[in-house]
């Protein structure tokens, strides 16, 4: 059964941040794992159309992750941070760096909500540091591949891969 959630994605106009926010038809502890467990991560994360490759991925505070996305055509879009603070299942804040635009770093604290009906919230929060570098993310083309991302996330619980 196709869910009907929706990934809002939203940036004011004047503002250093964006605000993804996303509900899935699972418990909390699953789409937290879901988000730090490199070998589910491959799974979902990205656009379709591409592997993720993960270079290493410590999912605790002071960890470090670097993952590549690889296109149909060999092209790469690689990525990396560092893990600031991993509370499991409440919290996970981290940096985001795409490395293809070197230096220009986002802060991102996603928050994991409970709700009824054993569904959970997930509101991501990055904080860029500047208005221009926020708005070149929006350029990017990220929303499709979030929105992607999510709907590739809500296919692998549905098929009851997450556990």
């Amino acid at each position: 059964m196709k869910n009907s959630n929706e990934t809002k994605i939203v940036g004011e106009a004047g503002k250093q941040e964006i605000i993804i926010t996303r509900e899935f038809e699972a418990p909390r502890e699953l789409v937290f794992k879901a988000y730090t467990d490199p070998e589910l991560l491959k799974q979902w994360l990205g656009p379709r159309g591409y592997q993720m490759q993960v270079e290493k991925f410590d999912a605790r505070s002071g960890g470090e992750y670097r993952y590549i996305h690889v296109g149909k055509n060999g092209e790469e879009y690689a990525f990396r941070g560092v893990f600031h603070e991993i509370n499991a299942p409440e919290r996970a804040i981290q940096t985001f760096e795409f490395e293809g635009a070197k230096g220009h770093v986002s802060l991102e604290t996603a928050r994991f909500e409970t709700l009824p009906d054993n569904r959970t919230r997930v509101t991501t929060l990055s904080v860029f540091q500047s208005i221009a570098d926020r708005d070149m993310m929006l350029r990017s083309n990220m929303e499709s591949g979030v929105t992607e991302g999510h709907e590739r996330l809500d296919e692998l619980f549905e098929q009851g891969l997450v556990n």
